[in-house]
């Protein structure tokens, strides 16, 4: 058994705002608890040591507020190569089973970096033993896992993050910001734009539909479709899709046309198929101006053209966040829900591109 441990008013203008990190912009309320008192760190236990994962253990280092307390992979290699990175991790228990982890290792919370369609299993089971989650992209790979997993976190009273890192970033959050207080009006269009050398990591396990749930759409592209819907505020009503894996067993290339809840019209292109490393770019029109994010982010207004890209402030990064939300001294940033818009999305684009006729994004 394992051991229980003890918005403000403001004037609205057409000209851009000044640049700031709002402390919590369109941050999600979260049930949590503080560590008892006189405990030390949060301790955190990673399910999936892979490349992804040496990111977040250093990130999580940084807060100094957190320490990872057992590492679960079913690669050795995985393993292997994270404790080369930090030396520390040689000391901790490893395990091939993330129940055995989970039943054996006392900790707070777990991090999960495994194979897309492997994070609900592993999400439930460690709410369902009382611990707070972070998951990396994709939160899960269906909307009946996303409304699940919320529902399921909520009646625990714990975090569930969503390790969409872009929430964290000042481009993004300025934009979100920006458009919350009309300063391009109400949004008609959305442009967004993602190339990547994608089709070769087809090969590994992304390409295995049982694992990874779905193509670039539903990896890097999961990023794209998040933070338009993040920004913007806006909720996708309908979306008619062409897919095409190139051979591969998931969709490489994707294009999207959606149309949103006010109205507004978009398009989403994922072109996992190109000789250049990456390009993305993110333009939003609003009746009185447009943002355009990448590079840098300008904002057009009545002839004038403004190079933002100086002003920006970011906002620390999904395992701070992940701690803070704990400890009770900030609100989720990238919370389930967003996990959830992006599937509603992303399900109806498959079923689109499979039958060939526009679909309803289902709520």
């Amino acid at each position: 058994m394992r051991k229980v441990a003890s918005k403000s008013n403001t004037t609205v203008s057409n000209r851009a705002p000044r640049a700031k990190t709002p402390a919590r912009a369109g941050a999600t309320r979260a049930s949590r608890g503080a560590l008892p008192s006189g405990r030390g760190k949060i301790r955190v236990g990673f399910i999936g040591c892979g490349g992804i994962a040496r990111h977040h253990y250093q990130q999580l280092l940084d807060t100094k507020k957190a320490e990872v307390v057992a590492l679960c992979d079913t690669s050795q290699e995985s393993l292997d190569r994270l404790i080369q990175r930090f030396p520390e991790a040689a000391k901790l228990p490893t395990f091939k089973s993330y129940r055995s982890m989970l039943d054996t290792v006392e900790m707070d919370a777990v991090e999960i970096h495994t194979p897309h369609t492997l994070h609900f299993r592993h999400a439930m089971d460690a709410l369902d033993r009382n611990l707070h989650v972070l998951v990396e992209k994709p939160m899960v790979c269906t909307v009946p896992h996303a409304k699940q997993l919320i529902k399921k976190a909520r009646d625990k009273r714990k975090v569930l993050l969503v390790s969409y890192q872009r929430h964290y970033a000042g481009a993004y959050r300025y934009v979100r910001e920006a458009i919350a207080r009309d300063v391009i009006g109400p949004v008609h269009f959305v442009s967004a734009v993602q190339a990547q050398n994608w089709f070769p990591i087809t090969r590994t396990w992304r390409g295995d539909p049982k694992l990874s749930g779905g193509g670039q759409i539903n990896d890097s592209g999961s990023h794209l479709v998040d933070i338009v819907l993040w920004m913007t505020g806006l909720k996708p009503v309908g979306v008619f899709a062409y897919m095409d894996g190139m051979g591969a067993r998931v969709d490489v290339i994707s294009a999207l046309s959606v149309r949103f809840n006010n109205g507004a019209l978009g398009n989403f292109s994922v072109v996992g198929y190109t000789p250049q490393g990456f390009y993305e770019q993110i333009q939003i029109w609003g009746k009185k101006g447009v943002f355009t994010i990448g590079p840098g982010l300008t904002y057009e207004h009545d002839g004038q053209r403004e190079d933002l890209s100086g002003q920006l402030k970011g906002y620390g990064n999904p395992d701070r966040n992940f701690v803070d939300a704990i400890l009770g001294k900030a609100e989720v940033e990238s919370p389930g829900m967003c996990g959830l818009r992006v599937i509603q999305l992303t399900e109806a684009a498959w079923e689109s591109a499979k039958r060939g006729v526009p679909v309803k994004v289902k709520a």
